[in-house]
């Protein structure tokens, strides 16, 4: 299959077949913790697989291709058929590595037949294991369409042939290396006989001077000289394999391999999670059910306490009719600030086309997420904390930004009350007036009533004002910093009392 024919553009990402473009990270990945995430995703996927987690599919055509592909590679058959691919090619990227690495021109060669056969052999697994498995996705479907074409073709029948067949008359190869009176003589016996003797017990026989590693010892240099001169024409033709088949590797299967780490990587970490507990759902996308969830939790905070033991509260929530933003006060250290995330969370998983952390959700497309977290004041610009945020949220509020969803964490928390308010205030009407959703997490409970689109949400506490992690509809509440800290401190009146 030449790079030029019909399937040269196909991407198990993106139905058009779509390539990521160069572009700044977006803010959300660091607002959301899902560096976090990533750390977690890349122990199975690599370092590379992350480039693909970076940036949303830009429409929902290609978020619903890819839920539906994520939907067959959680199938066991599946998942079992496409890791074992994955790990055939690490084994060809082993193999070129040695090759690369190799010095002597010969075994250059030898290793380059070794890493083409175990590609073919990859290959050719894939389409068996996907030919008895049952798929249902337009990607997978199109994909085993590809692998079937491709390994039943004649060039790939003839390559595999020819390589496979070179490699077994050298894994054939036999060296009688016999030590006597000071001198080593190297015998290549021949149609496999060994002169009456048995070396493999006398630990006389060396099968291959290609087999150990990329560099040769001066031992297998000499007995690779001797078996040139003794077979001039296999050597011949091991070089005339390798230079006809160098460029081996097909530009649809190349890619359709790191692609596909996207969801193996995923696929992964949502098992583990699953054992330990965490729910995960497959997301509605109903345009005309509001958007709401059960059991959503921080999947970058499960990440870390998944280890110690410490346990994750999760949230109900539901935009009503109308209600386009949440704004959520209440006590400091209460939990407002995970509830936004694991919002932003429940966008970002849903538009990637993957299963969410939550028990049942329903997300509408959006076009995109934006998400403004408070700062530092920088060091290296010299500007103020306030000024940094603004710069930051000036190109949120580009005017093509509609139909997005917005998480905005304690903004402007250095100017003025008053300011702040009619600050807040307006950023919120902006959204609004864009047709965005979101959620505004801040200390001025004034915000809660600036809009009738926005519903007040508020930090729960138990009867003994203490945190509960839980958020629910509820009238505005200040942060309560100061009532925190005489609490913590031992400073009530009752306290006092009972101390005194």
């Amino acid at each position: 299959m030449e790079e030029g024919s019909a399937y040269a553009a196909f991407s198990i990402l993106d139905p058009q077949g779509k390539t990521d473009e160069k572009r700044e990270m977006p803010a959300y990945i660091q607002d959301l913790n899902l560096e976090t995430i990533f750390d977690y995703l890349s122990v199975t996927g690599g370092k590379s697989v992350l480039r693909y987690y970076r940036f949303l599919p830009e429409t929902a055509e290609a978020e619903a291709y890819r839920r539906a592909v994520y939907s067959d590679v959680k199938k066991d058959r599946v998942c079992k058929a496409l890791t074992g691919f994955t790990e055939g090619m690490g084994q060809v990227h082993d193999l070129f590595r040695k090759r690369d690495y190799a010095q002597d021109s010969m075994q250059k060669a030898v290793w380059l037949v070794r890493e083409v056969d175990a590609w073919c052999s990859a290959c050719r697994q894939l389409k068996e294991d996907l030919e008895q498995a049952e798929l249902t996705s337009p990607g997978l479907l199109r994909f085993r369409d590809i692998i079937r074409q491709m390994t039943e073709s004649g060039d790939f029948q003839e390559m595999y042939g020819q390589v496979h067949g070179i490699l077994q008359e050298i894994r054939g190869l036999r060296l009688i290396i016999t030590y006597e009176k000071d001198r080593i003589r190297v015998e290549v016996p021949e149609d496999g006989k060994e002169n009456g003797t048995n070396p493999i017990q006398e630990g006389g026989l060396i099968r291959n001077p290609f087999a150990a590693g990329a560099e040769l010892s001066e031992m297998e240099k000499e007995c690779l000289e001797v078996l040139k001169k003794r077979k001039p024409a296999f050597f011949r033709a091991i070089l005339e394999v390798a230079g006809r088949f160098e460029s081996y590797e097909n530009p649809v299967l190349a890619r359709f391999e790191k692609e596909i780490r996207f969801y193996l990587s995923y696929c992964a970490l949502q098992r583990e999670m699953e054992e330990k507990g965490f729910a995960f759902a497959v997301p509605s996308v109903l345009e005309d059910r509001p958007m709401e969830g059960r059991g959503l939790y921080d999947l970058a905070l499960a990440c870390v306490h998944v280890r110690s033991g410490k346990p994750v509260v999760a949230n109900d929530f539901c935009y009503r009719a109308g209600e386009r933003f949440f704004v959520v006060t209440g006590m400091n250290q209460g939990g407002k600030t995970t509830f936004a995330r694991s919002l932003g969370q429940l966008v970002y998983f849903a538009r990637m086309g993957l299963d969410v952390p939550a028990r049942e959700a329903n997300v509408p497309f959006f076009q995109d997420l934006q998400t403004h977290f408070s700062v530092e004041e920088s060091v290296e610009t010299g500007r103020g904390k306030l000024k940094e945020e603004l710069m930051r949220l000036a190109p949120m509020m580009e005017e093509e930004r509609r139909g997005t969803f917005v998480v905005i964490n304690e903004l402007f928390t250095t100017a003025a009350n008053y300011d702040a308010r009619i600050m807040g205030g307006k950023v919120l009407e902006h959204f609004i007036s864009l047709d965005c959703m979101g959620v505004y997490v801040t200390h001025l409970k004034e915000l809660a009533s600036v809009h009738p689109k926005v519903v007040s949400l508020r930090a729960v506490q138990d009867e003994n004002g203490e945190a509960t992690y839980q958020i629910r509809r509820g009238e505005a509440a200040d942060s309560g910093s100061a009532e925190n800290q005489v609490r913590k401190y031992g400073l009530t009146y009752q306290q006092l009392k009972e101390r005194l």
